[in-house]
């Protein structure tokens, strides 16, 4: 187990957290609608949709809001038709980018994520360009709570987890795909506040950026494509210095 605590990332992280909050309930609704069409509308029955319920719930999304992003997604009321497309590629300094999209318009969401790719100074790649250098991993972010790191790695054993991302106020919890049920049952069992929990990818190795001005063009990059309205989320191979991470406001 590492059990680092990456501040400086999760620091940046929890940034971008607050500034797209006001679009969180769009991205919300397009994954429970996606989740829906793909297994059908039980959340009994369709693991990915109960868990998307439960991330909007932990957001307080209207219960009208995800009914309705239901039915659209199991034909009950018309809605768009939505499509997933994973794109891969380099940052600036080689960090390795993976982005997982939904949208309605492939060919106009194509376009504009390679003229990002072009205009912020990476590259574009094709499929299995850098997903080699990730693997798919349960991630469950919850509240701290005043736990200490060494805390959380005992309820990591108990849990079947692998690692966290320890921070003061909110840490992450990962573990392998095959325990990503029983890890988020025992973190719910025990009374933790569970903020979010999914399926990331998480790079096997980093790259960690010592330089301010590349984690600035970095950070610009990634910060273009999680203000995109068609990515639902940003995956990145990217560490940075705690040396220069306070820097970075």
């Amino acid at each position: 187990m590492a059990g680092h605590s990456k501040w400086a990332n999760i620091k940046h992280r929890k940034g971008k957290q607050d500034a797209i909050r006001g679009r969180i309930f769009t991205r919300l609704a397009k994954e429970i609608t996606v989740s829906a069409r793909e297994g059908g509308g039980d959340i009994t029955a369709n693991p990915r949709l109960r868990l998307a319920v439960q991330n909007a719930k932990a957001v307080n999304m209207p219960s009208d809001n995800i009914t309705r992003a239901i039915k659209k997604g199991t034909g009950e009321i018309e809605g768009v038709q939505y499509e997933e497309i994973t794109y891969e590629g380099y940052a600036p300094s080689g960090v390795a980018i993976i982005l997982e999209t939904v949208t309605d318009k492939k060919i106009r969401t194509v376009a504009e994520i390679r003229a990002l790719f072009g205009k912020l100074g990476g590259n574009m790649g094709e499929t299995n360009s850098v997903a080699w250098n990730f693997e798919r991993k349960g991630v469950i972010s919850i509240k701290t709570n005043g736990k200490s790191e060494e805390e959380f790695l005992e309820y990591l054993l108990e849990a079947g987890a692998d690692d966290i991302e320890w921070d003061e106020e909110s840490s992450r919890i990962i573990c392998q795909m095959t325990e990503f049920g029983n890890a988020m049952k025992y973190f719910e069992e025990s009374n933790f506040e569970i903020e979010e929990g999914k399926l990331e990818y998480v790079p096997k190795d980093t790259i960690k950026i010592t330089n301010l001005d590349d984690a600035k063009k970095i950070l610009k990059f990634i910060d273009a494509f999680e203000e995109h309205d068609d990515v639902q989320n940003v995956y990145h191979n990217m560490e940075i210095d705690d040396n220069i991470a306070d820097q970075l406001d």
